[in-house]
């Protein structure tokens, strides 16, 4: 989970928009151009929801745990549920809810951070910090898609490599596999998606806490 958001979106799957930085030299030019096309795609959509599974597996391809979640945006605000745990931010806070133990920690949104929501990771998560290449088309499902591997320049990350999958007729991000140095795998896959939901507001960004009777708030503002 420690790369969650780096992994998921990628995939979804799903901010603050920060202008594509130039690629590095070595970066293959018929991946960048793809991955301008997902990002265009990502920005145009008001709102999203998507539907995915989180997996982790060994280096022999063991599944060691799987989880599956929910994540909506809007913006620079998003929602992220998963069995036992929910995540909401409106874009200046950040409200982390426990269901096991009742309680919400609220944090301030850090906008220095690397990454402080989902959508970045499905806009411009390729550029200065990566190197990129196109692979040769595989299929997911049954759809054609279109891989992309990227590589870290800052070989200190916990990880070496990432595979991006790519739907090839609608430029949406299917999958994204981190090749963690420890030998483990982290699988996210995305299994619906909405884009442009007007059911989707933004009072579904803010901890409500009248709806959880007895939580503990933990305010780390």
């Amino acid at each position: 989970m420690k790369n969650f958001f780096v992994t998921l979106a990628i995939v979804l799957y799903a901010s603050s928009v920060v202008v594509a930085q130039a690629p590095a030299p070595k970066s293959d030019p018929a991946a960048k151009k793809i991955l301008d096309q997902v990002s265009a795609k990502f920005k145009s959509y008001n709102t999203v929801k998507a539907g995915f599974s989180l997996t982790i597996e060994s280096a022999t391809g063991k599944v060691n745990g799987k989880k599956t979640g929910t994540v909506y945006m809007k913006g620079s605000k998003y929602r992220l549920s998963m069995p036992g745990q929910e995540t909401y931010s409106d874009g200046a806070n950040t409200w982390t809810y426990d269901k096991s133990s009742n309680e919400v920690k609220i944090d301030k949104v850090d906008p220095n951070a690397t990454m402080t929501n989902p959508q970045k990771l499905f806009t411009d998560f390729y550029d200065k910090d990566f190197l990129y290449k196109l692979n040769d088309d595989t299929k997911v499902n049954g759809k054609a898609v279109q891989e992309i591997e990227l590589t870290p320049v800052d070989k200190t990350r916990s990880y070496f490599k990432i595979l991006l999958e790519i739907d090839k007729v609608n430029k949406n991000i299917v999958s994204t596999k981190i090749f963690e140095k420890n030998g483990t795998h982290e699988i996210i896959s995305v299994t619906s998606f909405s884009s442009n939901n007007p059911a989707v507001t933004d009072a579904d960004f803010a901890f409500d806490q009248k709806k959880y009777p007895g939580v503990e708030v933990v305010d780390l503002r």
